[in-house]
């Protein structure tokens, strides 16, 4: 029997978490030059639009249809035939399968959104719907499969059969877009003036506007994943708000005690990076497992992306630092803190039980998908970018994407005063 509570729960979540993405674009937006600002903008609304196509034609299905082997689904629910009458969830807990095939293709839709930011001011825009299209159907879906299936009943290899833990998408989301970043920004190479030009963000408003957007989004994200509106819920929606909020802080004060200053840029990407580092642990770990991951993330991402300009690769927006990174550490706190004070379904963590078999699981699941989205996406890009090209001309880049695609301006570049 349907549970209407936990209906409308997981349906709010799925409009908070679809909410994230144009907040994803005006973060995202507000970091770049103001002459690709909309250029920008459109790569998060191109993976909206996309994504839902491929989701209703084949995605639902190759990622929750029945396993075959703990790789991929079937194709038995093609154009989400077979859902208008079905359930997902444990006795008391069900909810319509389309409630929950709205839930996730929101996180399918994020995690390709945030791709973008690795190869912000220098990617050809058919090319990049094109590797959308490409990189959900052969990247994204195996690896939610692996780690998402059994929530709808069919086992993915990486929670069913290995046995690790992930409750909101430290792999599938956040480790995935991470690597995936990486391997994009390695081939489509670094932004003319990169180390040599500021490259500041244009807007920093619109910066924390986007990542409040994100901060308020994410409790759908987390909580949501929950399936239900109870206590595991409560306690994954606190969760959230510690590890952000704890990570906005050791963030600044790292870049205090390195810089001499605190930045708004720096407590909106350490807020980020908090809601990163909890995704996989929040329904699994204690508040003060929390509070520690998130004050943890804040410096270790901080860290981690100044280390770009030593090894010399131009992730524009931070994506392998905040995603990545914080999203490894979230795994591994699982590993650590997880408690079956929190979720009785879930093992016992390192510093809970004394064992460590829980934590080599998540390190074996964390470099499985690391290697598979880092190698399938450079192999993606790299086709793309050998066929019909990937990179945009140097002049283009130099004159701004948003006129070059769009014959649009985010602003009166012109400083013709009369329009103001």
């Amino acid at each position: 029997m349907i549970n209407s509570g936990d209906t409308a729960w997981v349906l709010a979540s799925a409009a908070l978490v679809l909410f994230m993405t144009p907040g994803l674009a005006i973060f995202y937006g507000g970091m770049v030059r103001a002459k690709s600002a909309l250029n920008m903008m459109m790569m998060s609304f191109a993976a909206i639009g996309i994504t839902t196509i491929i989701w209703v034609l084949y995605g639902y299905s190759l990622t929750f249809g029945t396993s075959q082997g703990g790789l991929i689904g079937d194709l038995g629910h093609l154009g989400l035939s077979g859902t208008l009458d079905q359930v997902v969830g444990a006795e008391g807990h069900q909810i319509p399968t389309l409630a929950f095939a709205m839930f996730q293709l929101t996180f399918a839709v994020i995690t390709v959104a945030l791709l973008s930011g690795a190869i912000a001011d220098r990617a050809m825009y058919g090319s990049w719907v094109l590797f959308v299209a490409v990189w959900i159907t052969l990247v994204y879906i195996p690896v939610a499969h692996w780690a998402f299936a059994s929530q709808s009943g069919n086992g993915g290899w990486i929670i069913d059969k290995l046995g690790a833990l992930d409750f909101a998408g430290g792999t599938v989301v956040e480790i995935n877009s991470g690597a995936a970043a990486l391997a994009l920004a390695l081939v489509l190479g670094k932004r003319d003036g990169f180390k040599r030009d500021p490259m500041r963000p244009h807007n920093m408003p619109l910066v924390l506007l986007g990542a409040g957007m994100l901060w308020f989004g994410w409790f759908g994200f987390n909580a949501g994943s929950a399936l239900s509106a109870g206590s595991l819920a409560a306690t994954a929606m606190i969760n959230t708000q510690i590890a952000s909020a704890a990570a906005s802080m050791t963030w600044v004060l790292y870049e205090k005690r390195r810089d001499g200053k605190a930045t708004t840029l720096g407590v909106a990407s350490g807020a980020i990076a908090g809601a990163v580092v909890i995704t996989p642990a929040c329904g699994y770990i204690n508040p003060l497992g929390a509070l520690i991951l998130g004050l943890i993330a804040g410096f270790v991402s901080n860290y981690a992306v100044s280390r770009k300009y030593k090894f010399g690769y131009d992730d524009s927006l931070d994506v392998v630092g905040v995603h990545g990174v914080s999203g490894i550490i979230g795994m591994i706190g699982i590993g650590l803190f997880a408690t079956a004070t929190v979720n009785a379904t879930g093992k016992e963590g390192l510093f809970i039980s004394g064992s460590a078999a829980l934590l080599t699981k998540q390190l074996i699941a964390i470099a499985a998908v690391a290697a598979f989205s880092f190698c399938a996406t450079w192999l993606i890009a790299t086709l793309i970018s050998r066929t019909i090209g990937f990179r945009v001309l140097r002049d283009d880049e130099l004159t701004g994407l948003d006129t070059t695609y769009h014959a649009e301006s985010a602003y009166d570049i012109t400083g013709n005063s009369n329009r103001y």
